[in-house]
């Protein structure tokens, strides 16, 4: 029982890892090269994506740890919710190095696209197993949409980023 908190906590930080060190890695490209870019008129603030991404990844990863405990740990079981789980996570902390390290907007793009169709995945897996879990995924999936559709317009208005495009 002692050893369930330290689950806890581990499972719900891992998500913030990646987000942190893709900040982190990518924070000066953010004033130099983002603000920039031609964005749409309901492109949130900067100031919004700390606070939503530090409440979606706390949200996700204690919903991977209700999940985790709900199918008894590391067992056959979890390879597929957990698998699927993982993967979207790899894809999430890939977007900020591709996005704002790379300035490569077409594979932010297919990053992004990937993404969503693993988090749902994920959703509709963990619904059969832990509903709760399920729900806490919905606010991500939510974010997921919106930063979609924000990837694809600057995408969209900012050819000249293109790798590969001639002016």
């Amino acid at each position: 029982r002692g050893r369930m908190w330290a689950y806890t906590v581990g499972f719900t930080v891992l998500p913030h890892v990646g987000g942190f060190l893709g900040w982190f890695l990518n924070r000066k490209e953010i004033p130099a090269w983002y603000e920039k870019l031609k964005k749409p008129s309901w492109c949130p603030s900067r100031r919004v994506f700390p606070v939503a991404w530090t409440m979606l990844y706390t949200g996700m990863g204690y919903a991977s740890y209700l999940v985790w405990n709900d199918l008894g740990g590391c067992s056959s079981k979890a390879i597929v919710p957990l698998g699927l789980y993982g993967a979207q996570l790899v894809l999430n902390w890939a977007w900020p190095p591709l996005f704002f390290g790379a300035r490569n907007l077409n594979m932010a793009l297919i990053d992004i696209l990937a993404l969503d169709g693993l988090a749902i995945g994920t959703v509709c897996s963990w619904y059969r197993i832990n509903r709760v879990a399920a729900l806490l995924l919905l606010p991500y999936l939510g974010w997921l949409a919106m930063a979609t559709c924000l990837t694809i317009r600057i995408w969209k208005d900012n050819p000249e980023q293109k790798p590969g495009k001639s002016d």
